[in-house]
């Protein structure tokens, strides 16, 4: 298998860092590993990466700060977070960094790889269709990516746009989350993190928090939902 996908992993654990850059490379991608942010960050702005994956815990400039400069830089490139730091906070801080995705250490290295593929895909596919969709005053651009309410711009991470697409387009119908997981995180398992309420309270304290009325809905035991509520 040849890919021409270039991968930025960045560990601080050589072991490990050899391990799954052996496996990328088996893959058919083209993995670069550094053993530490500055050499990162090197590494980031010399070449053109289809992902990245960031310890957070890496000397000389932390995996955050990188995925925040990365960010910046590059809007769409996928960021993955892999730590052996499990509280929600931290997982919280890494997508408020512009993280795309989180996984906790010790992980099943199938996982990681499933994870990598998923989002190497998506980015390769470029399917979503020229549309517009609209529910109340929001309006999600597929085209352009973008998103506002009420005239103003809310800037998203890749996978809160993906995750607001898919209960946006389903226009009041309950989403479960299996169906989430497996049409957003492309997973038939549930990995057993709060992923998915993370991501649903980010939406929220973009989508909702600022503005007068609610969109994004939760049905206790079943699932979320996006539909318009009349202000009383």
């Amino acid at each position: 298998m040849e890919n021409n996908q270039r991968i930025l992993l960045a560990e601080d654990e050589p072991k490990l860092g050899q391990v799954i850059q052996e496996e990328l490379n088996r893959q058919g991608y083209q993995a670069d590993v550094a053993y530490d942010g500055l050499v990162a960050e090197k590494l980031f702005k010399q070449h053109n990466y289809a992902l990245v994956v960031l310890d957070v815990n890496l000397p000389y400039k932390n995996g955050l700060a990188l995925c925040k400069e990365f960010r910046e830089i590059n809007k769409n490139v996928p960021i993955i977070m892999l730590t052996a730091l499990g509280e929600l906070q931290d997982k919280m801080d890494a997508f408020n960094f512009g993280a795309d995705d989180y996984i906790v250490k010790p992980f099943h290295f199938d996982e990681l790889m499933a994870r990598i593929k998923v989002f190497i895909k998506r980015s390769d596919t470029g399917t979503d269709i020229a549309e517009k969709i609209v529910v109340g005053d929001l309006e999600i651009d597929m085209e352009n990516k973008t998103v506002t309410r009420a005239g103003k711009v809310i800037n998203l991470t890749a996978k809160e746009f993906a995750l607001l697409v898919l209960l946006s387009r389903s226009k009041g119908k309950v989403i479960s989350k299996a169906d989430i997981l497996e049409k957003v995180w492309d997973l038939s398992f549930d990995t057993g993190t709060n992923t998915i309420e993370v991501y649903i309270s980010f939406l929220r304290n973009k989508i909702d928090k600022p503005f007068g009325s609610k969109l994004i809905h939760t049905k206790p035991g079943f699932g979320y939902y996006v539909k318009e509520t009349p202000i009383s």
